[in-house]
């Protein structure tokens, strides 16, 4: 694809095989600096050989990098969730657990190398200074913002600034062929969790949580409550392709369905150390249905939540066997704007069970293994799940679950085929976006007849604007049976439709309507009630 999309916040990669998987935040040393960083002849052997390459090694060296690759060299021996954070990446990774950042709050495409707005954020910056989908950015504060192979990384650092400070932008705006300028002041934009929340049944909710940063547990909140007051007695949360963050986080969220005093997880440190944590009286969905839906690329803070209900006996886990990451890091500084995120303890779920995957082999094995998982069938077959009796363990009411490698949910939904699959990276990766947006640009106005409400229930994709998309796709080499997956990919352009229309919620409802996941919901829900009713 030549076209890229990018964001003006920092973008949270979803994958679990990317590095940044962690668990954060809680736990103490309780040793002074004084004596952790004591003089010892192995730190006093490296800081020697540094010293020699600096003033007596034959060519100019960086010693910066030589450091840096030490530093991942010795972390690589230790476990797969050990990483080392370079001082250049610290900022993106700060704000991407913070939770927000300061910006214009603007969602663009680098089309034809000019900066295309997909979309403001709500009562954002740009929002309020009537910056619309369509506007092309052309400068910012006089600086050209566009040109073939543009970097992305300038676009970011001229638009982003210190909060209540001021950009002057010229906008080409198509739809009137005028260029014009605005001064849009700079303010917090939030980087949001929580992708979506809404009805989906007259009594059940459905919030999905794409990761575990600061502003999470907030966020889900204001959803939940938001829920209860549509008439949500039942809850559905989506966990699927979360890859952690904070354990604080996690342990919030998981108290608002458990009792007080129900034991959440424990950890244990090298020492020997268990820390207990436990639920309080604040929960407000407690003693209600709840179904937690997650895959192989839900990891550590998910988990948490996904084993401490299906160990306390509540809710039902709805999905794949989980990722398997039973770390927990903390992240230190290293003194040169760079950190280190160090395991420092292992959780258990309550009944004990550690659901860490074995990282003995090395990191790439230990990365292998979603592939491993697809080759023995247990992503088609749950019976195929390969489970040991010794990693066996007992709820309070009988039920058996197992340690090792990942929960293994309650109910097991299959993996699609390859071509779904495929339809479902075209969506993750922006591809449908990219064609929704060129295909918006052409021409809005068909669109200003809808509102929201009407457009998720009575529009339909048309056999033209398929066919467009089918064209599109062929052009950048996309080989699909496009007519065989007619309804999917006509049910996930309609949705992306209603992302760049309307809103994030808009998008999920109308995808919701055919994702096997919710079906599986529905259908247990159903049968539940059908047995509540023969009672």
């Amino acid at each position: 694809m030549k076209n890229k999309m990018y964001y003006i916040w920092p973008v949270i990669v979803a994958s679990v095989l990317a590095i940044g998987i962690f668990v954060g935040g809680k736990l103490n040393f309780n040793d002074s600096p004084e004596k952790l960083f004591t003089t010892n002849s192995k730190k006093d052997k490296l800081n020697r050989l540094i010293d020699y390459i600096d003033y007596e090694y034959v060519d100019e060296i960086n010693t910066d990098s030589i450091v840096d690759v030490t530093v991942n060299n010795i972390l690589n021996k230790l476990d797969p969730h050990s990483v080392y954070i370079p001082k250049q990446e610290m900022a993106e990774v700060s704000e991407n657990m913070k939770g927000d950042f300061v910006g214009i709050g603007i969602n663009f495409y680098m089309y034809r190398d000019t900066i295309s707005v997909i979309k403001t954020i709500e009562n954002g910056p740009s929002f309020i200074k009537g910056i619309e989908p369509g506007d092309r950015i052309l400068k910012a504060d006089g600086s050209q913002l566009f040109g073939k192979d543009f970097p992305s990384g300038v676009v970011v650092d001229k638009l982003k600034g210190k909060r209540g400070t001021t950009v002057n932008l010229e906008i080409f705006r198509k739809k009137e062929k005028k260029i014009f300028s605005v001064d849009v002041k700079r303010n917090t934009i939030p980087l949001k969790s929580v992708d979506a929340y809404y009805m989906l049944t007259k009594d059940m909710g459905y919030i999905k949580v794409n990761r575990f940063a600061e502003s999470t547990y907030k966020e889900f909140k204001t959803a939940l409550k938001n829920l209860q007051k549509q008439g949500a007695k039942k809850l559905t949360l989506d966990l699927r392709d979360n890859p952690g963050g904070y354990l604080g986080i996690a342990e919030q969220m998981a108290d608002e369905f458990l009792k007080d005093g129900k034991l959440i997880l424990f950890t244990k440190n090298k020492k020997g150390k268990i820390d207990n944590v436990y639920a309080t009286r604040k929960g407000s969905f407690e003693d209600k249905p709840v179904y937690v839906l997650i895959n192989e690329r839900s990891a550590s803070a998910s988990e948490i939540i996904a084993g401490a209900l299906q160990d306390n006996d509540i809710g039902t886990i709805v999905g794949r066997r989980s990722f398997g990451k039973g770390l927990v890091q903390r992240e230190m500084d290293l003194g040169d704007g760079s950190a280190v995120r160090l395991t420092i303890s292992r959780y258990y779920t309550p009944t004990g069970r550690s659901i860490q995957r074995d990282y003995k082999k090395g990191n790439t094995d230990y990365y292998q293994e979603l592939m491993k998982r697809h080759k023995n069938g247990e992503m088609k077959e749950a019976d195929s799940i390969k489970v040991a009796d010794s990693l066996k363990y007992t709820t309070p009411k009988g039920k058996v679950v197992y340690g090792g490698g990942g929960i293994i949910p309650d109910e097991f939904v299959p993996i699609g085929d390859n071509e779904q699959e495929a339809i479902l990276d075209l969506d993750s990766y922006g591809f449908i976006s990219y064609f929704i947006f060129e295909h918006l640009d052409k021409d809005r106005t068909k669109y200003t007849f809808y509102d929201r409400q009407e457009f998720i229930e009575d529009f339909k994709v048309d056999d033209t604007l398929f066919n467009s998309f089918i064209g599109y796709s062929q052009k950048n080499n996309i080989a699909l049976d496009f007519h065989k997956y007619e309804i999917s990919l006509k049910r996930y352009i309609k949705a992306t439709l209603a992302d760049q229309l309307f809103d994030a919620n808009a998008y999920a409802k109308i995808k919701s309507r055919s994702d096997p996941m919710l079906l599986k919901v529905l259908e247990i829900d159903n049968q539940i009630m059908i047995h509540k009713k023969q009672k």
